[in-house]
């Protein structure tokens, strides 16, 4: 092993996990996990490990037990320092002690302290935690079983304390995953990134099959799945039975409803796009977006995808809207000071801005840019429309999630994950709480299409007016657990949950009706369900109805200020009544009955987790293990450092000095994982790192704060519009290079560029154009045709362009139209007909 940050260890020590179980057990919309991780002490002194690592979104844990031998210890679920403070006191005397916690600051990351193994003893450790399936941009249900737990940057400093080790670069132990799916819908399919065995079906309606993976996966990336309905829009009402041992009345008690709510939108809605909106653009700029997409041959590099995408987007937005793009790192700059209208002018200063977007901006701040954006006034019929793309993670989670809902009537937000790791909990919440849609790209996914969908959701017409009704017998009423819904985008879910009190002596039948609008059109679903479901299914619903109460809960106390202790009692009472996961609960287990109590130091021992774009474990992960900054991390965490927080409008042609991004200092530790390194491209210069002691950080002092808010000021300067240069070399793609030369207005021009992309000449171009159309509309029906005849595959991310220039050619009315294509067909050998073309 080697040593990071000052833990004393002398030897290379195999890391006690030897392997984690998995078995998911999926009901509808939901699912419950169950793994088991197994634990092996192979050196010569008892031993504490600490695992930090990563849960989906929004996942509850509601089960953590431990195996140690023969003997089962089922934890309890306490209030989080209450918990603690037994372990410490187990731990210090000796005992066996299992402690679980969720980060304070962001949902999807937990530590697992297992302390006081004996030398050759093992453990097996089993945590349960429920999570609702999200809805992808193709209708399937996905889960991610995350094992990437990314570097996340803190903008703020806070407490340090216990250090750690590192790992060796391989991660030691496998992974073995076993599906077992039960829906109200028929299955069509299951697929994943990793090998899977075949599906099974257990019954002849195809609701009930299971799957496993295909056995030996190393899990060194993460694991997803796709599920796939076959009614997947037709909404449902699932009761699940109260448990027998709780008290009627209560959560847990009685029986709960799940409402799956998940409209169909028409062909006539999904072709009718809105010419309004004001698109903002929010991309990532840290360092580790220069690092490549996957693993495979000419793979892009995540900035040149994003540059990519951008053209795409810049190129599809309507006329007459208005946008702006923003890169963020440590610090962030927006192209105009304010968003502007869209026009060929402003489109093409954009353009060449993009061109020129580099990976060069340090780490990941993302809150300051959104209070940026938010700060201003929107513009009316302009409802606001925020793309966010990042690689990465941060560690102020939830304070970035109550902002954008805070935000949520005056705007919709689309997320974007890109690579490996990136936070469930950042992504898919950003688009919950922004009413909009996340998506995630991994593996070998090209970002251009999803985004492009995304896209489409934004330009869609919405489900509202959403109202549920009940009709239940007398002596039953129903308390909705959920928060009501006032909208539904193209491509939004909705699970609501309700509890059903009391008793019936007659009717053992309900019914809900869910009625909405879409496009001015009313559409009504009346659901049945029984009141007293016999079989017994678990408790998936009622964990998942009681996460998304505690949830609510936990976003009221951050809301309320300082006046929170009633609040964070309700949360307690509820979280330890159900068993289900709090940010104030934790989970405790302590081996009683164990004969023999270990005595002298323990050893601590850190379980590796795969890592991607970073040399170490950053400043946030050790610190939740209390290890101590290192004086960079302690620098870059300093408030308002340098240009931390400081927004720039930076003019093109003008050159300000950067300040060097602050970066994690080097560890003589290699990366985490046992996938080869994805290659970086990063082409800032390493420079030498002084040691200084921990102790000696600075502090600030006035002259420091005037330099850093004279600095602030200086870059706080009016945009001027002309070109940056050098430009660089087009996109090398045909397609790409065809979508750059489009106008504004929708039409090409006929030049030798466009040419080019054809595999002609310019004269070959202009001597076949008819006689009757302009060379405009002869270039534009040429592009129309190329795409339909050499991208068709690619249809969804030229869409919008193709869109437009239908829409221009239809706006000049030229003659001889037919003849037109008729020779653009002969030239470019296809066969599109006027209509397919929309002309």
């Amino acid at each position: 092993m080697v040593n990071c940050c000052g833990l004393v260890s002398e030897k290379n020590v195999p890391v006690p996990l030897k392997s984690i179980s998995v078995e998911l057990q999926v009901r509808d919309h939901g699912v419950s996990v169950s793994s088991s991780l197994q634990y092996v002490n192979e050196e010569d002194g008892a031993l504490e490990a600490v695992f930090v690592f990563p849960l989906p979104a929004d996942a509850a844990v509601c089960h953590f037990s431990a195996r140690i031998e023969e003997q089962e210890i089922v934890a309890e679920l306490r209030d989080k320092q209450s918990a603690r403070d037994q372990y410490d006191d187990a731990v210090s005397s000796g005992q066996q002690a299992f402690l679980l916690e969720e980060s304070d600051e962001s949902s999807d990351v937990f530590k697992l302290s297992v302390g006081c193994l004996s030398p050759g003893q093992s453990a097996v450790i089993n945590i349960v935690y429920v999570m609702e399936l999200s809805v992808q941009a193709d209708h399937a249900l996905r889960f991610c079983l995350p094992a990437v737990l990314n570097p996340r940057y803190t903008p703020t400093a806070s407490a340090a304390g216990v250090p750690e080790v590192s790992s060796a670069s391989v991660i030691p132990y496998t992974l073995s995953l076993s599906v077992d799916v039960r829906s109200s819908d028929r299955i069509s399919r299951l697929e994943s990134n990793c090998p899977l065995d075949p599906l099974v079906f257990l019954d002849a309606l195809h609701t009930h099959a299971t799957v496993s993976l295909s056995a030996g996966h190393r899990f060194d990336k993460d694991v997803e799945l796709l599920l796939y309905y076959e009614n997947t829009h037709q909404p449902r009402a699932v009761v699940e039975a109260g448990a027998a041992t709780a008290q009627p009345g209560s959560l847990m008690g009685d029986p709960v409803l799940m409402i799956s709510l998940y409209p169909e939108f028409p062909a006539d809605v999904m072709s009718s796009l809105t010419s309004q909106g004001e698109f903002v653009f929010v991309v990532d700029r840290s360092g580790s977006m220069d690092c490549s997409m996957h693993n495979g041959k000419d793979a892009p590099m995540r900035i040149e995808s994003a540059r990519d995408t951008l053209l795409l987007l810049l190129k599809s937005l309507p006329m007459g809207c208005y946008f702006n793009i923003y890169g963020f790192g440590s610090h962030f700059e927006s192209f105009f000071p304010q968003s502007v209208v869209y026009s060929e002018d402003t489109m093409e200063e954009a353009l060449k801005r993009v061109k020129n977007m580099k990976a060069d901006m340090g780490g990941t701040e993302i809150l300051q840019p959104l209070k940026h954006i938010y700060s201003q006034s929107c513009y009316p019929d302009h409802p606001r429309q925020l793309f966010m793309f990042t690689d990465g993670e941060v560690w102020n989670t939830k304070e970035v999630l109550d902002l954008v809902k805070s935000h949520v009537h005056s705007h919709r937000c689309f997320s974007f994950g890109i690579g490996e790791g990136a936070s469930t909990a950042l992504i898919t919440g950003m688009a919950r709480e922004g009413s909009g849609h996340a998506q995630f790209i991994t593996g070998t996914d090209r970002m251009q299409p999803k985004v492009m969908q995304s896209l489409r959701f934004a330009l869609q017409p919405a489900v509202d007016n959403i109202s549920v009704d009940w009709t239940v017998p007398e002596g039953v009423t129903v308390d909705m657990l959920s928060p009501p819904v006032s909208a539904l985008f193209q491509g939004q879910r909705a699970l609501l949950y309700a509890q059903l009190k009391g008793q019936s002596s007659g009717k053992t039948e309900g019914a809900v009706t869910v009625k909405y609008r879409l496009k001015d059109q009313p559409v009504t679903n009346q659901l049945q369900f029984t009141l007293k479901p016999t079989e017994d299914t678990g408790r998936t619903i009622h964990q998942l109805a009681a996460r998304c109460v505690l949830r609510g809960l936990e976003l009221e106390e951050r809301a309320a200020g300082a006046d929170t202790q009633a609040l964070r009692s309700r949360i307690v009472e509820l979280s330890v009544q159900a068993g289900v996961s709090s940010v104030h609960t934790a989970f405790i287990a302590v081996n009683t009955h164990s004969k023999q109590t270990i005595t002298g130091p323990l050893l601590q021992r850190r379980v590796p987790v795969q890592q991607m774009a970073a040399p170490m474990f950053s400043a946030p992960m050790r610190r939740m293990c209390g290890s101590p900054l290192t004086f960079h991390e302690r620098l870059a965490e300093s408030p308002r450092t340098a240009l931390g927080n400081a927004h720039r409008t930076i003019a093109p042609k003008q050159t300000i000095p950067a300040l060097a991004a602050p970066r994690m200092a080097p560890c003589a530790m290699p990366m985490l994982g046992a996938a080869p390194k994805v290659p970086c491209n990063s082409k800032s210069k390493k420079k030498k790192v002084s040691k200084i002691a921990l102790g000696s950080m600075p502090k600030r002092t006035p002259m420091m704060e005037s330099d850093s808010a004279m600095m602030s000021d200086d870059v706080m300067m009016d945009v001027s519009y002309s070109a940056p240069d050098p430009e660089p070399l087009p996109p090398a793609d045909p397609l790409l290079q065809l979508v750059s030369l489009q106008k504004a207005s929708g039409h090409w021009e006929l030049k030798a560029a466009l040419a080019d992309v054809f595999g002609k000449t310019e004269d070959e171009l202009a001597n076949r154009r008819p006689a009757q159309v302009d060379g405009s509309v002869w270039a534009t029906v040429l592009a129309l045709i190329w795409l339909h005849t050499c991208r068709s595959e690619d249809q969804v991310e030229w869409q919008f362009v193709a869109m437009k220039a239908a829409a221009w050619i239809r706006s000049q009315k030229p003659d001889g139209l037919s003849q037109c294509v008729c020779d653009g067909n002969l030239l470019l050998g296809g066969h599109v007909t006027e209509d397919a073309l929309e002309i």
